[in-house]
């Protein structure tokens, strides 16, 4: 091959190479994410990115600070010139132009934060080269309750920015309505752990610095030791912050309720426990097992003339944790224990079953709920199944 052919092969590769490089960037730049679909779709796609960016904030109720987070998104949604949300008595942010109208703005709102109707309404602005000249404001309710509203303004009169309005407000309230659940969530949740914290019976403390009490002459090494535990236990079970803890605090605020148990009846209560170590970390709601370790004591006592047994078992189930607590005490007859779990025990009998069972599903979901076998007679077998993880669900 000569020289001038060896040129022209090594050019005609050089430009093959070229154009597919050329290419290969077009084809590329042609399918970027942003590229993909339909100007309807993209827009489509904008919309609810931006909607998804302003939910976040709202979802912690209509604050200061929620609104400000919020605004610029709700803004760009509708496409206006200024935007801002108000609750009841004040302007909580002001977003885009114009910002002297928010001294004015209330005073256009007064009938709609009475009657919960829409309204539109001239600026009445005297700055010629101000561009809001029109708004329409729209409540935000929840529950039939007014708790602010949305203003849109805008250089002239729209029907569109009327109606968009409208939906975006509509769509605010749906934000602040799950607000409001998330709330009321937390709130049943802590009224809830209060029942617990009520039930701890006043003669289970009274019994307890009893039993202590009657170890401080004969053996004060003892009587030290369990007034730790009675404090400890206290601390725990009277604590405020966190809906959530791990299997070890509550296996360890069990010890010690066991351990004053034990000081008061000795050799009548024999408990067994057996742990996992690698389930320990697992989160659970709090004051999840007290209740039913207390319930197992309770009904392991009545009527045994020697010993009560009772054991207590934490296993790894592979993506969960089981926890089995068991008796072998009067147990219950089991239409009666299907009663107390419907609700219908009365008002101070079976609350702990029925508070933990409920917790459970309103954490992890009905297939989570405990499972009890128990006859007359026969003792009675707790068995809770808990994810060993949990969105949302972590110990404090």
């Amino acid at each position: 091959m000569t020289g001038a052919a060896i040129a022209v092969l090594v050019v005609s590769a050089a430009l093959l190479l070229g154009t597919g490089y050329l290419l290969g960037r077009r084809t590329a730049r042609s399918l970027r994410p942003s590229d993909v679909g339909t100007p309807v779709e993209h827009a489509t796609f904008e919309t609810l990115h931006t909607a998804s960016l302003a939910a976040p904030p709202l979802r912690a109720g209509l604050t200061e600070e929620s609104a400000r987070r919020a605004a610029r998104r709700l803004r760009s949604l509708l496409g206006t010139d200024a935007l801002c949300l108000t609750d009841r008595d004040r302007v909580l942010v002001w977003d885009g132009a114009g910002h002297h109208h928010g001294k004015d703005v209330m005073e256009h709102l007064k009938a709609l934060l009475d009657n919960g109707r829409r309204t539109a309404f001239d600026s009445g602005c005297a700055d010629l080269d101000c561009p809001l000249r029109w708004a329409v404001a729209v409540p935000l309710t929840v529950d039939n309750r007014v708790l602010g509203a949305l203003v849109a303004y805008a250089p002239r009169e729209s029907a569109v920015l009327a109606r968009a309005a409208g939906e975006v407000a509509r769509w605010v309230c749906v934000q602040l309505e799950l607000a409001e659940l998330d709330r009321s969530r937390t709130q049943l949740i802590e009224a809830e752990i209060k029942a617990l914290r009520a039930q701890i019976s006043p003669h289970f403390i009274f019994n307890s610095l009893a039993a202590i009490a009657s170890f401080v002459r004969t053996d004060p090494e003892q009587a030290r030791e369990l007034l730790l535990e009675f404090a400890d236990f206290t601390r725990y079970s009277f604590r405020r912050h966190g809906e959530f803890t791990t299997l070890a605090d509550e296996l360890h605020s069990i010890d010690q309720y066991l351990a004053l148990v034990r000081a008061r009846f000795g050799e009548r209560l024999a408990v067994t426990l057996q742990v996992a170590p690698e389930v320990l970390p697992v989160a659970l709601p709090f004051l999840c097992l007290q209740p039913l370790v207390e319930n197992a004591v309770k009904h392991g006592l009545e009527g045994a003339v020697t010993c009560s047994r009772i054991t207590i078992s934490a296993l790894d189930a592979g993506s969960e944790a089981e926890v089995v607590i068991e008796d072998d005490g009067t147990g219950m007859d089991p239409e009666r224990l299907r009663q107390i779990l419907r609700g219908e025990g009365g008002a101070s009998t079976g609350v702990g079953l029925l508070n933990v069972d409920e917790r459970l599903r309103q954490v992890y979901g009905d297939d989570y709920g405990l499972v009890i076998e128990t006859g007359v007679g026969a003792g009675m077998k707790i068995t809770l199944r808990l994810p060993k993880y949990r969105a949302g669900v972590h110990g404090s």
